[in-house]
């Protein structure tokens, strides 16, 4: 029977328990051989931890654990270094007298192991004490590994004066990383965004940042082949169980979890916690996005004012969106950094890169959470059962259908409502998260040769045309398509067009009328 892996975030428990394992250890390898400070940046269970602890046990010398994989060949001494571990994502920032205890823990146990008994009131002397320690006793230099190292900033991101005492502490705590640079062998810090060197890791200047580098975009998450070389029998029986062809099974499985992309080469990369979790349940479902509720995500939308629309294809240069969290000018490096958009493309002429929502499962997971954000608090569980009656009459191509529901939807959302709508962008915007949780495509702002459709969608059998009036009227909204003639660019996709205009009232706040004209 095979063992998946899920939310097993041990190398050792994985290698001895038996489980399934995609090899990364070659990954490992090159690592320790070409640099001595790494950050790694990758969305939250992406595989962070797990290489993390691949690390501690290729650095401890483990020979036995790495048999027949990648590290067995290429490694020929294996050293046994003293190992420093230490995992942040256990921290609780609400006092920073309870966060200096938390980091004393972690030091505890390691001053023990190394026979330190004069234990110091300040964190950085701590630190640097079992340094110096552990390469005395053991003769050899010293591993440093921190593990979601931005756990305890991100905590606070939108307190600013927490912020900076949260900084400050971690800042001293991590001070000994440079002053005993002699005593190191190596060091590795993940996170999941990018707190840069101007924060606490200021003095590591030559802190390696691998989050882009094409090398190794695929160090974490299961590229296409890996999937295929490892999990290749599970997806037959995932296959068999859904009664689906094992192409059929292999093309729902990338559009729900595949598209990921970490650099300007990367490969197709899964995320690995989805995908293990499709496998061992032998069913398609929403894991990575419902293991977390992105409230936070919510809240920065509404500090930066973006609207759900705003969240489909843009062009960035990499500053814009590689860029450190807390200085960040808007939402872009916090949506790439989390994994809620990702490369999609890359422009040589013009240095740009293509941002994009990775898959079908971040889509649909995004946008439910946005319903509240876009319709009220209140409006949830009304939204979830008028999108399923919505994508039943979208099969059926009845599009009129689809616009009855809709008006009797927005009749139910409060008029009290704080969100303002009053400006056309924010119908489209709603339609646009509806839209998105009943089909594969939906784009806003789809540029054609004369101007720009409101919004594009396609059915299994047509290409809809939408454009949006407020306190105008449907005929005007259709009269703009056919002047502009925006179902041109769509002639060559092999299926019917559809024309619709829809106009609403601001009065009503709600659906006056509409048209729905098949080509």
């Amino acid at each position: 029977m095979r063992r998946y892996p899920v939310s097993i975030q041990s190398f050792l428990n994985i290698i001895t328990g038996d489980y399934l394992y995609v090899d990364k250890t070659g990954y490992v390898y090159n690592l320790a051989q070409q640099y001595k400070y790494v950050f790694l940046s990758r969305p939250r269970r992406f595989g962070k931890s797990l290489l993390t602890s691949t690390l501690e046990y290729y650095f401890a010398g483990r020979k036995d654990l790495f048999k027949g994989l990648q590290a067995d060949k290429l490694e020929k001494e294996w050293n046994q270094y003293p190992v420093l571990h230490f995992d942040m994502s256990g921290a609780t920032v609400s006092e920073t007298a309870k966060l200096e205890r938390y980091l004393g823990d972690q030091l505890h146990d390691y001053e023990s192991k190394y026979d330190i008994t004069d234990i110091s009131v300040d964190l950085n002397i701590r630190l640097k004490r079992l340094i110096q320690n552990a390469k005395a006793k053991t003769g050899m230099p010293v591993v440093v590994l921190i593990d979601e190292y931005d756990k305890p900033l991100l905590d606070v991101l939108s307190d600013n004066t927490k912020l900076d005492e949260v900084r400050l502490v971690m800042r001293n705590f991590y001070s000994p990383l440079k002053t005993c640079e002699e005593d190191l062998r190596f060091v590795f810090i993940t996170g999941i965004t990018k707190f840069s060197q101007l924060s606490i890791f200021s003095e590591l200047n030559t802190l390696e940042n691998i989050s882009m580098d094409s090398e190794y975009a695929a160090i974490c998450g299961i590229t296409e082949e890996e999937m295929f070389s490892v999990f290749d029998e599970g997806i037959s029986d995932m296959a068999e169980e859904n009664e689906m062809t094992k192409d059929e099974c292999i093309h729902e499985l990338a559009i729900n979890y595949d598209g990921y992309h970490f650099s300007k080469k990367s490969p197709d990369i899964y995320n690995p916690f989805s995908l293990l979790q499709a496998l061992k349940n032998k069913n398609i479902g929403y894991y990575w996005f419902s293991s977390a509720t992105p409230t936070f995500l919510i809240s920065q939308m509404k500090r930066f004012g973006v609207q759900p629309k705003n969240l489909g294809p843009q062009r960035a240069w990499e500053s814009s969106f590689d860029a450190p969290t807390e200085n960040m000018k808007s939402i872009t490096p916090l949506l790439y950094q989390s994994g809620y958009i990702t490369i999609k493309g890359y422009d040589r002429t013009t240095a740009e890169y293509t941002l994009d929502i990775p898959n079908r499962e971040v889509r649909a997971g995004l946008m439910e959470s946005l319903i509240p954000y876009v319709a009220g608090e209140e409006e949830l569980i009304p939204a979830q059962q008028l999108i399923s009656n919505m994508y039943r009459a979208f099969l059926n191509d009845d599009f009129d259908e689809v616009m009855e529901l809709l008006k009797t939807f927005l009749g139910t959302i409060p008029q009290t409502d704080n969100v303002s709508k009053d400006y056309e962008g924010y119908y489209q915007s709603l339609l646009y998260v509806l839209f998105s949780l009943m089909c594969r495509y939906v784009q806003v702002e789809v540029r054609t040769p004369r101007g720009r459709a409101d919004i594009v969608l396609e059915s299994p059998h047509k290409v809809y045309v939408i454009e949006i009036k407020l306190n105008g009227s449907s005929a005007k909204a259709m009269e703009q398509i056919n002047m502009k003639d925006y179902s041109e660019r769509f002639v060559l996709c092999g299926k019917p067009i559809v024309n619709v205009g829809v106009n609403f009232s601001a009065e009503t706040r709600n659906i006056s009328d509409w048209e729905v004209l098949t080509l």
